[in-house]
C-alpha cells in the first residue's frame, strides 16, 4: 500500500482536495483529513497496484491545487518583490496581463506551466511521503517560477507600453484642446493601412510638406500613418471624416481617441465608393 500525506492550513485547499479526490476517477483510494501538530493533513492510501498511476493522480491532483491557489499569489509577490516601484493599482493592472498572457505564452512553449509543475510534482511523490505544500511551491518549483518571471518581465513591458502610449494620448488631446481650429473639415481615406487625406473640396493634402517638421510624433510608431497622424495635427480641422475602405485597426482607434468628438466614421459615401472602386481595379 502507498501512502502520501498533503500538509496545509488552508481550509479551501484541503476542502478542495477531499472534493477533487472524490471526483477523480481513480480507483482502490482511502483518503481522510486529519489535524497534527502544526498542519492539517490530508493524507491518501493507495491499495491498488499501478504505483506510477498513483504517482500521475497525485501529481495531476497537486497541479490542480498549485494553479487555482498559488498562481495569482505567486505572481504579486514577484510584483512586490521585483517591482516594488509600481503602485497597488499598477500592479493589480499588471497581474491581469500576466493571466490573460498566460495563454499566448503556453503556445510558444515546449513545455507548458502545468507539465513543469507535474513533472516537479510526479519526481517528488515517487521519493517522498509527505509534502508541506507551502514549502513545495516556494523551494521545489524552479523552472515554474522561472517561466512566471519571463511571463511577468513581458507584462510588465507591456504595460509601460501602454501607459506610455495612453499619455501620449492625453497629451495630444490636450494641445489641441488648446488650439483653435484651423480648418473646419479634412477627409481620412483608410485603405489598405495607409492614409489618404482630403481638404473640404475634396484636393488631396499632401503630408510630404509635413516630414520635416513632424514634432509631434512620439517614439511610439505608427507605421506609415504618422506623417499622415502629424498633417491632422498640424492643420487641426475642426471635423474629421474618416472614409473606412476595410476594418478599423489601432490607427484609426487612435485618431479617435485623440480627437474624439471631432471624428466621424463613413463606410458607403461616394468617396467610399470611388476609392473602393479604385483599390479594386489596382488590385486586379
Amino acid at each position: 500500500m502507498k501512502t502520501f500525506c498533503i500538509k496545509t492550513n488552508n481550509e479551501d485547499i484541503l476542502n478542495y482536495l477531499l472534493n477533487r479526490t472524490k471526483e477523480i476517477d481513480f480507483e482502490d483510494l482511502i483518503y481522510s483529513k486529519n489535524q497534527f501538530k502544526i498542519y492539517q493533513n490530508v493524507i491518501i492510501h493507495y491499495q491498488g497496484k499501478e504505483e506510477d498511476g498513483f504517482f500521475y493522480f497525485l501529481s495531476e491532483l497537486i497541479t490542480e491545487v498549485i494553479l487555482n491557489f498559488y498562481e495569482e499569489k505567486l505572481i504579486h509577490q514577484i510584483l512586490g518583490y521585483n517591482y516594488f516601484y509600481f503602485d497597488d493599482y499598477e500592479r493589480l493592472q499588471i497581474c491581469d496581463n500576466c493571466m490573460e498572457g498566460i495563454e499566448n505564452e503556453e503556445v510558444k512553449r515546449a513545455k507548458t506551466r502545468k507539465q513543469l509543475i507535474q513533472t516537479a510534482i510526479f519526481i517528488y511523490v515517487q521519493e517522498h511521503r509527505t509534502m508541506i505544500l507551502d514549502g513545495f511551491v516556494n523551494f521545489r518549483l524552479k523552472e515554474y517560477m522561472s517561466y512566471l518571471d519571463e511571463v511577468i518581465d513581458t507584462a510588465v513591458n507591456q504595460f509601460i507600453i501602454e501607459k506610455e502610449y495612453h499619455e501620449f494620448i492625453n497629451l495630444l488631446k490636450i494641445y489641441i484642446d488648446s488650439k483653435a481650429p484651423e480648418n473646419e473639415l479634412l477627409h481620412l481615406i483608410y485603405i489598405n493601412g495607409e492614409s489618404i487625406l482630403l481638404d473640404e473640396d475634396k484636393n488631396i493634402v499632401s503630408v510630404s510638406e509635413n516630414i520635416l517638421n513632424s514634432k509631434y510624433l512620439s517614439d511610439i510608431s505608427f507605421s506609415s500613418n504618422d506623417f499622415a497622424l502629424n498633417t491632422l495635427l498640424t492643420l487641426l480641422p475642426a471635423k474629421i471624416e474618416i472614409h473606412l475602405i476595410g476594418l478599423e485597426d489601432e490607427f484609426i482607434s487612435t485618431i479617435k481617441q485623440i480627437f474624439e468628438g471631432r471624428v466621424s466614421v463613413c463606410k458607403d459615401c461616394n468617396i467610399c465608393r470611388t476609392y473602393r472602386l479604385l483599390n479594386h481595379a489596382k488590385i486586379e
